[in-house]
């Protein structure tokens, strides 16, 4: 009786802290494979010494996010390309409402521009250098790429960091933080 009272007691407080953990997990992993679609399509315009896009598209449920490797640069999804799919409770996010980017800003010199990819239908374009062909936008122009649950900011925020050299950096706003650290 002794041991399932203290079993009793201690659930509470185990349950909200294990959830946390959880979502935390779905959150890096989300991060994660949206990092490595960018690296891997950086790889393979180098391997082929050909510009590549990597594409980023809201599906027709309108909840889910697929980012894919476009290797024939043509826009259509290709099934036994490399993709991730970005689902659940963890989505791409538009850049408003986040918390506040100066960090980006300092740690990449304040000269840089920022230009979000969440959100919203779009591509990047890595040449056969594997860097970014920015086309209009500025040189220094980092994209990003904001990931979190647009129904709970209690879970945090990631950013995905596309650098101009086409690096990658991963960014964490932890729950109530007002702004970010670099984890990767």
């Amino acid at each position: 009786m002794v041991e399932l009272a203290v079993s009793l007691t201690i659930l509470p407080i185990a349950i909200p802290t294990m959830m946390r953990s959880i979502r935390s997990y779905q959150l890096n992993d989300s991060a994660g494979r949206v990092a490595d679609i960018l690296k891997f399509t950086r790889f393979e315009a180098v391997r082929r010494n050909t510009a590549v896009n990597v594409q980023i598209q809201l599906q027709q449920n309108g909840a889910d996010w697929v980012v894919w490797t476009d290797s024939l640069n043509n826009g259509v999804l290709d099934p036994t390309k490399k993709q991730a799919l970005i689902t659940g409770i963890m989505t791409l996010l538009p850049a408003g409402g986040l918390p506040n980017t100066n960090a980006f800003k300092a740690a990449l010199g304040n000269n840089t521009a920022f230009a979000t990819l969440s959100g919203a239908n779009g591509f990047v374009t890595f040449d056969a250098r594997g860097a970014v062909l920015l086309g209009a936008a500025p040189p220094t122009t980092v994209f990003v790429l904001y990931v979190g649950s647009p129904a709970n900011a209690d879970f945090g925020y990631r950013a995905v960091l596309l650098l101009p050299t086409g690096g990658t950096q991963i960014w964490s706003a932890p729950p109530g933080a007002n702004t970010w650290q670099r984890i990767s």
